[in-house]
């Protein structure tokens, strides 16, 4: 297989799917992991300092750039299947039932892309950018991002936003992670209920913390008081 087909064919596109997948499981738990210092109730020095340092450390920031990269790979190629899908059924016949072959979710897949495709663009303006912003445009000035958190999830209708977010991102892993051993030739009776056991709770554990993180921060389960802590200084 050319590497034209590989991105191209049918076959191509799963393990393209597949791999960018597993990569982005992959960040989701450092990702997770990383926000979850919000929990300890420090006013952010934690959170902070964690943050400072994956924003200043060379390898981080080029694993980022692999990220982003496999993100796009990732959107292009779960559009093009899609419509491949799609194209290869121009007519529903009338004694097609497919709730009774798969999941409504697995037939979802590109609304629900879609969907957290939306939520991912609200949530890097939300933080992304002003954590670049002072780092690039104001040379590096302090930047206090749990500060941020604290006053965007202040307000209920974004808290809203983030949950279904979330939601979405539940349902798409649901269907994701297992999807992409498949594509890889995980098919063994042996191992598919292990993979299915292992994905939900996967599934239920990253949304579950990524949920708590609006929702503790609105309802002030975790707090935060300017005049403790404030935002780390420039070395």
């Amino acid at each position: 297989m050319t590497w034209k087909h590989f991105f191209t064919s049918s076959l191509g596109k799963k393990y393209v799917m597949a791999f960018t997948g597993f990569f982005l499981i992959t960040f989701l738990i450092v990702h997770a992991g990383i926000n979850s210092c919000i929990f300890l109730n420090d006013n952010g020095k934690t959170f902070n300092i964690v943050g400072r340092f994956m924003s200043h450390n060379w390898i981080v920031r080029f694993l980022e750039l692999g990220l982003f990269a496999g993100l796009i790979v990732h959107i292009i190629q779960g559009l093009m299947l899609w419509r491949q899908n799609v194209a290869a059924r121009p007519v529903k016949y009338y004694s097609n039932k497919p709730e009774k072959n798969s999941t409504w979710y697995s037939r979802s897949m590109g609304l629900l892309g879609t969907l957290l495709l939306i939520f991912l663009v609200i949530h890097l303006a939300h933080f992304y950018v002003g954590t670049k912003v002072a780092l690039y445009a104001h040379h590096d000035a302090p930047h206090n991002l749990y500060a941020e958190m604290h006053e965007v999830f202040q307000q209920w209708w974004v808290v809203a936003i983030y949950l279904l977010g979330i939601v979405a991102l539940f349902w798409h892993l649901m269907h994701g992670f297992q999807s992409a051993f498949q594509s890889l030739g995980v098919n063994n009776k042996k191992f598919i209920p292990i993979i299915n056991a292992a994905g939900i709770g996967y599934t239920v554990i990253i949304c579950l913390a990524f949920a708590l993180m609006p929702i503790a921060f609105h309802f002030g389960w975790i707090t935060y008081t300017p005049e403790v802590v404030p935002a780390i200084p420039v070395h």
